[in-house]
């Protein structure tokens, strides 16, 4: 198995030079939109991009990484078929309730504008058409072209974003520039990667009947497990938003962007080739142990030194990139970057669940999370003091996340 190495970090440098790109770029740009919008204006759209990121991990079924197991092109074909009707389905759903929701008054949905309200859906679309062309480049190994296409879709997001914002866009260019970057990445993917076409029927026909009950764990333990997990990664932004206000939520969603980028960057990158090096690991001998105990490693390394510089000089690092105003906000880096540090180990690590067949498992720890989660945001206190509950309590949570996945690699515990 040593002689997978090389292979390893050649694919690893293949993904991470698309995702460092992809990531690069909107990060370049950041001190220059935090200083032409406001931390309201920032809260108002990552509330709106909490909710795209939501919804679109409704509206694939989690079905797209059941083309990593199935190579076959009419099953693959299918699969995406199925995504794009139930992707269709849920956008025109979300679009409905959150319009409803804003007319019945809900507080939440007040921050957000009309054209904010309508284009949910379509957000939410783009994404999910994205993850599930992404998924269908891993299967094939294209990483080379998929990066391509995260760059082109990135890059595209950070420019729009800052001359929309230039010209006075103000809030409505930050959601103007994700929808535009959105379209252009997945144009891009799509042209590159020629997947198959995928026609949207009135109702799902036999064959999308049968992959779908052919893959039932996908939806049946996957979805919720995944759904959970989306709705605690945009939990502590919407109950911010909700107990100490807009400002407050602005300081949140830049905090979670810059934490965020480690294990977009790295870790992803890491996924991208560990999702194939462990399916085949275990397919050839029945466990990934060697596949996990490698990656490990590689992500212990990789993420050790920006969580120690985070950890040490957060507050003086993010006033002088993105102004004084957002000072506060490196306070919360500070806090939260220890539970980052778990979370860029862990993340890619989770796969095991999915090739052991263990999403139940998975399921019931996304459960436990969710609880904690609004139990430290609904607990009284300051922001700060919210924060570090939810630090400690997710920490907590992420050790027994990464016994579990080691068991689960072993291949040694009970069927869920």
């Amino acid at each position: 198995m040593t002689e997978t190495r090389p292979t390893f970090w050649k694919h690893v440098i293949t993904v991470l030079g698309g995702t460092l790109g992809a990531q690069a770029l909107p990060l370049a740009v950041a001190p220059l939109l935090t200083r032409l919008c406001t931390p309201s204006e920032m809260g108002a759209f990552s509330l709106w991009l909490g909710v795209v990121a939501v919804s679109a991990v409704a509206a694939t079924l989690r079905m797209e990484n059941a083309m990593i197991l199935d190579h076959e092109p009419e099953q693959q074909r299918t699969c995406f078929r199925l995504v794009f009707y139930t992707a269709t389905v849920t956008a025109l759903l979300v679009t409905a309730v959150a319009l409803c929701a804003r007319l019945a008054g809900i507080h939440t949905l007040q921050r957000l504008s009309w054209a904010e309200l309508l284009t949910v859906g379509l957000g939410t679309w783009l994404t999910a058409a994205m993850q599930t062309t992404l998924a269908y480049a891993t299967s094939h190994g294209a990483f080379g072209k998929a990066a391509r296409a995260k760059i082109w879709g990135a890059g595209t997001i950070a420019l729009s974003q800052l001359v929309l914002l230039y010209i006075g866009a103000n809030g409505l260019g930050l959601l103007a520039g994700q929808l535009i970057g959105l379209a252009a990445g997945l144009l891009s993917a799509r042209l590159q990667l020629r997947p198959p076409t995928a026609p949207i029927g009135l109702v799902p026909d036999a064959g999308q009947r049968a992959y779908l009950h052919r893959h039932a764990a996908f939806w049946r333990f996957s979805l919720p497990s995944n759904l959970l997990n989306a709705v605690v990664s945009q939990l502590p932004l919407f109950l911010i938003g909700l107990r100490h206000g807009a400002v407050a939520a602005g300081l949140y969603a830049l905090t979670q962007r810059v934490l965020y980028a480690p294990v977009a960057l790295l870790a992803a990158s890491v996924l991208e080739v560990f999702k194939r090096q462990s399916v085949q690991e275990f397919q050839a001998v029945g466990h990934c142990t060697h596949a996990y105990r490698y990656t490990f490693k590689v992500l212990t390394l990789l993420g050790l030194g920006p969580s120690l510089v985070l950890f040490a000089f957060s507050p003086t690092l993010f006033a002088w990139i993105f102004g004084e105003n957002w000072r506060a906000a490196g306070e919360l880096a500070q806090i939260l970057a220890p539970l980052y540090f778990l979370n860029f180990i862990a993340s890619p690590l989770s796969y095991v669940f999915f090739i052991s067949g263990k999403q139940k498992i998975d399921l019931i720890w996304q459960i436990a999370l969710f609880v904690m989660t609004a139990t430290a945001f609904s607990a009284p206190g300051t922001l700060q003091q919210n924060v570090l509950w939810f630090t400690v309590g997710y920490s907590v949570l992420y050790l027994v996340y990464l016994h579990l996945s080691w068991q689960c690699s072993q291949n040694g515990m009970v069927t869920a």
